[in-house]
């Protein structure tokens, strides 16, 4: 190539490429979601394809791939846990998600969960805890299966459901918590004996409890095994916010500043978890 014609080509390719540097957009924002069950802004990072459920009691967002919920955001106050309804657990289908994207409760006679405890040990696990609503006429959204998991039984029956106990005992004394709370997949599980489509049971599960008031931010992240004992302790399984990010690929509390947020999901406040959880 002639020198004067490589010169004129070198000029021509450095200004296509300062004109798409000059055009690049930055990285498109979050999309802001204004929604009460969630505090300092929703789990980043599940998937485009699933679906956002924002119900009065609860707000997730379903995999059409696993057919559970990636994440389940609630607020407790003590008019959902402070009261004496009676509580059924009276499993139905989601009527928000179409059948292919949602293990499902109807017809009974072939529900997905069904020989679930009796040939593989789970439980129809809450995300969203029905004992964490007796206060709430809308209890029963709880039971729908997209907020349920398959969870083994000492796990559901033990410390899972110890951490819920606490997390109500902690309503009384702040009067407002969030709750975050999700599947793991880290390893393969058996599936349900009975389920009629594809889907992914969960080896583990994540917790992050958040209070805040006046002297700031307060938080509570844990991770249980599936095979977790029954008898362990709650406080065995606290973390910090940032090992449930890794493990998850999710991304909490993203609306703080970057300082703020880094400080509080860097430290495990065992202190003030020992108080309610220990």
């Amino acid at each position: 190539m002639k020198p004067r014609l490589f010169f004129v080509c070198f000029i021509m390719a450095s200004g296509a490429l300062f004109l798409n540097t000059a055009i690049a957009q930055p990285p498109a924002l979050p999309t802001e979601i204004h929604c009460k069950h969630f505090i300092h802004g929703y789990p980043l990072g599940a998937p485009d394809s699933n679906d956002l459920i924002i119900r009065d009691l609860y707000a997730l967002s379903s995999n059409d791939q696993t057919k559970l919920a990636d994440w389940v955001c609630y607020r407790l106050t003590c008019h959902e846990t402070a009261s004496l309804l009676d509580l059924e657990r009276k499993w139905r289908s989601d009527p928000w998600l179409d059948a292919a994207e949602t293990l499902e409760a109807t017809p009974k006679a072939t529900e997905d969960y069904k020989d679930a405890y009796r040939d593989k040990g789970y439980d129809r696990g809450h995300q969203a805890p029905l004992a964490s609503f007796k206060g709430s006429r809308y209890a029963s959204q709880v039971n729908f299966y997209s907020n349920i998991t398959p969870q083994k039984s000492d796990l559901n029956q033990g410390p899972w459901m110890r951490l819920e106990s606490k997390v109500r005992q902690l309503v009384k004394k702040y009067e407002e918590v969030w709750v975050m709370t999700g599947p793991l997949y880290e390893r393969p599980m058996p599936a349900l004996p009975k389920a009629d489509e594809p889907h992914k049971v969960p080896s583990g599960y994540w917790k992050i409890v958040v209070v805040q008031e006046s002297g700031g931010i307060h938080v509570g992240a844990f991770i249980m095994d599936q095979n977790t004992p029954r008898s362990s302790d709650v406080i065995n399984h606290l973390v910090k916010i940032e090992e449930v990010e890794n493990r998850s690929g999710l991304d909490f509390l993203w609306e703080l500043p970057d300082s703020e947020e880094n400080s509080i999901e860097g430290t495990t406040f065992e202190a003030w978890v020992r108080e309610w959880a220990g």
